[in-house]
């Protein structure tokens, strides 16, 4: 089976880690949190939203469930910078090589540091971005922590749906 460009670096990636994780195509109708998890039916909670992130000239990625929404005021605290702010589209492709809205938790190369929302750890299987609005990722969340080299952090605000942030 081919996938798309993006898709065939996250799987190598995974392959290469020796990660525990499965990397499954789906039928979603919009790249929007709550459409991955009836998609692989799962809660939304267990939707692993990747959010590419400007931090005073850093790029960040901020991993965060999808019932819930990134809190930026927080993430900039922790991370001593003056703002947070969602990267801009041609910010995201730069900095992990992936399109808006599909970008996975792996590999990031133009990223400084993964924060993990520690609301994901309350799950035993999540499901990450796999590259494509097409493909998830199915992993531990202990795995997605180990394989991301992320701070698990509070940084997720509870939420029904956060549609402003794609999955």
């Amino acid at each position: 089976m081919t996938w798309p460009e993006p898709v065939e670096r996250v799987a190598f990636f995974l392959r290469n880690s020796g990660a525990e994780a499965r990397l499954e195509e789906v039928s979603t109708e919009d790249g929007t949190a709550a459409a991955a998890a009836d998609a692989v039916g799962c809660t939304l909670g267990q939707i692993v939203k990747t959010l590419v992130l400007t931090c005073d000239g850093q790029t960040v990625v901020a991993l965060v469930a999808g019932d819930r929404r990134a809190d930026t005021s927080k993430i900039a605290r922790l991370l001593g910078v003056r703002r947070a702010a969602v990267a801009r589209s041609a910010e995201v492709q730069a900095a992990t090589g992936f399109a808006p809205g599909a970008v996975a938790p792996f590999p990031l190369p133009g990223v400084e540091s993964v924060l993990v929302d520690r609301s994901l750890l309350r799950h035993a299987l999540v499901w990450a971005g796999g590259g494509s609005s097409q493909h998830l990722v199915a992993i531990a969340p202990l795995e997605l922590v180990r394989l991301t080299q992320g701070r698990v952090e509070e940084i997720g605000l509870l939420t029904e749906a956060a549609p402003s942030e794609p999955a």
